[in-house]
Formats: C-alpha cells, structure tokens, sequence
C-alpha cells in the first residue's frame, strides 16, 4: 500500500509526520508490516537541502568537474559527501557515502526545486533503527523499516529501487 504525504521543504518529524500520514490514509500498522520510505524525503526531513549557487568550489571539485563533465558546484558537494571516488563516466561519479556505494554521494537535482540539491541523509541506519524503535515503543507493533533510492542503470529503461539502509529485517 501507498501512504500518502504531503510534499515539506523543511526540517520535519519523521516519525511524527509518517504516523499522521498512515492515520490519514486509514491505514494501520501491524507486526511484520515492512515501511519503505524515500531516502530524499528522510532528507528533507533532516534538511539535508542545499543551495547550489552558495557552493564554493575548491580546485580538487574543479578537477572532478572537469573529468566527469559534471558542472563544477555539483563536483564540489560530490566531493565533500563521498567518504571514497571509485572513478566514473561523463555525468556520473561513482562513490562510496556512509559505506554505501551510489552515483554522485547520491545527490539528487531532479527532485528538488531549481538550484537546489538534495543529500543523502545522514546517518541512515540509525534513522532507519530509531523510526523502527519508536514505532514499536509507542504502538508495540514490530515492523521492518527500510530507506530506499532509485538508480538508473546502464542498457535498461526506466529505473530501479535501491534499500541504501534498513531495519528490523533479517
């Protein structure tokens, strides 16, 4: 089932916010119920947004803009969100953010409004364990939570679904 939620452009309650979508929705919890959440919109609740014409971009994001074609601020937060650069091709970086292994730290432009950017979240296994502990602390409901991304990949249409952190789930 889909939970529907509005759209937030500031730093919410997740936990708070996921609770009165599911009420709203008529929808309830049980034990063993698995909730998917978009990693972006954990973002947003973290504020992890940022403003692409306030970045600075050092001369190692240069370089990396200049040898994947990718524009230079871009390069820079790629740069600062990446714990390790594999390599990569026109457009894309390959990295390794919060040990989890994602084109571009996993940026997101097309799902943010013009000119701004949205990360990773941060620290997603904890937030991940904490929204499945608070749900069974308030509700005695055990669920499996999982974060998820979408990817694109090479030679196929369309787009996959990616769990980059999960909990509550052998």
């Amino acid at each position: 089932l889909t939970v529907k939620t509005e759209r937030r452009d500031s730093v919410f309650d997740l936990y708070r916010v996921i609770v009165e979508s599911i009420k709203r929705n008529d929808l309830t919890l049980q034990d063993g119920d698995v909730i998917v959440i978009s990693s972006k919109f954990v973002s947003n609740a973290q504020g992890r947004i940022i403003d692409i014409n306030k970045v600075k971009t050092s001369k190692q994001g240069i370089k990396i803009s200049e040898k994947f074609q990718i524009q230079p601020q871009v390069s820079e937060i790629i740069l600062r969100e990446s714990d390790f650069i594999f390599g990569g091709i026109a457009g894309f970086v390959i990295t390794s953010a919060d040990n989890i292994m994602a084109p571009n730290a996993g940026i997101d432009k097309s799902n943010a409004k013009k000119g701004r950017i949205i990360l990773y979240p941060s620290n997603p296994y904890k937030i991940a364990e904490e929204l499945r502990r608070k749900i069974f602390l308030n509700m005695l409901i055990h669920v499996g939570v999982i974060l998820a991304d979408s990817r694109l990949m090479p030679f196929r249409v369309g787009t996959t679904g990616v769990a980059i952190a999960c909990a509550g789930i052998e």
